[in-house]
């Protein structure tokens, strides 16, 4: 079953260090993510198979900054997809 899971934490580098953790503990690839107060605040997506998804959110406990929110979706609503699909249009967008 695929699940997204969320990772909001407090700036670009702990982000990086959280997707880098997520990635090594589990089978989840990176969707989208999006920065907000000028970075100083950031929110990781991740998809995969809800064990790999929990795993990987879970995992982030260890990092240099411990995460404000964390969540695993398991199953999401098609209006849930198209809202991350959203986001992940825009940092895929080919820029001129």
């Amino acid at each position: 079953m695929k699940s997204l899971g969320f990772v909001e934490v407090q700036s670009v580098a702990a982000a990086i260090d959280c997707l880098d953790i997520m990635c090594k503990a589990a089978a989840v690839e990176l969707v989208t993510w999006e920065r907000k107060l000028g970075g100083r605040l950031v929110t990781i997506v991740v998809r995969g198979q809800v064990s790999d998804v929990t795993t990987a959110v879970e995992a982030t406990d260890s990092a240099i900054i411990k995460p404000s929110a964390k969540a695993v979706i398991a199953n999401p609503h098609s209006e849930t997809e198209r809202l991350v699909q959203i986001s992940a249009a825009r940092i895929n967008k080919p820029r001129v």
